[in-house]
């Protein structure tokens, strides 16, 4: 006697109801974490590394470079600080510096909750980089020039509302097709074994039960 597994549980309507669950929770979430978040404005403000008379044009590059990477520190030892009206940790934190493998060009951007704070922080750096560099002028052979001011942004880089749902809204649906796919799996495989396992139990129980004599073990009674 065979006995006929039940189907899995992945095609019962209960367990479909996870997946668009999952995405409404996750567009409520994200559209609550957009709509609650401060946004924050960036501005950039540009530097150009020039060599001086006597030095290697090639040598601007090299120093961009270095400046770029230690733009932050500069900005705090120096009066960026006071120029830009924030702390040391804020620099440290909101202050970014990039720079280009083609041209001695650094570009420093700086977040905030006010766009005129964001401006005033990107010049506050920008500055501290040239009078940095006009001390060292001498020893460096080069010097760090404003290329580019920085320009009070308009519209806030973080994500908007609608931008964060729609982001939550995918990632619930993408863990709750995890959750479909992973539980069923688990359910079916603790199925199958325990149905392995009954066939063997009852095999092992059952009585043996003697089969018929053969033809050939009966002899004929003597005349």
């Amino acid at each position: 006697m065979t006995t006929t597994p039940p189907r899995s549980s992945l095609l019962t309507p209960a367990r479909w109801m996870v997946l668009p669950a999952a995405v409404l929770a996750g567009a409520v979430l994200g559209g609550g974490y957009g709509a609650l978040k401060t946004p924050q404005y960036a501005a950039t403000s540009y530097v150009i590394v020039v060599p001086g008379e006597k030095s290697d044009p090639s040598a601007a590059l090299g120093f961009a470079q270095a400046y770029g990477r230690v733009a932050t520190d500069i900005a705090v030892t120096g009066d960026a600080q006071v120029w830009a009206g924030v702390s040391a940790d804020t620099l440290r934190q909101n202050v970014q510096a990039s720079t280009s493998p083609d041209a001695p060009m650094i570009s420093i951007t700086a977040r905030s909750a006010k766009p005129a704070t964001a401006v005033s922080m990107a010049d506050g750096v920008a500055r501290a980089l040239v009078t940095n560099s006009t001390h060292v002028a001498a020893n460096t052979g080069v010097q760090v020039v404003q290329f580019s001011r920085a320009t009070k942004p308009q519209q806030p880089v973080s994500p908007s509302a609608p931008l964060s749902a729609l982001v939550g809204g995918c990632a619930g649906g993408l863990l709750g097709g995890l959750v479909l796919l992973v539980r069923p799996k688990r359910a079916a495989s603790r199925t199958e074994a325990r149905h392995s396992r009954q066939p063997a139990a009852t095999g092992a129980g059952a009585a043996q039960v003697p089969g018929p004599a053969g033809a050939a073990a009966q002899q004929p009674e003597a005349v």
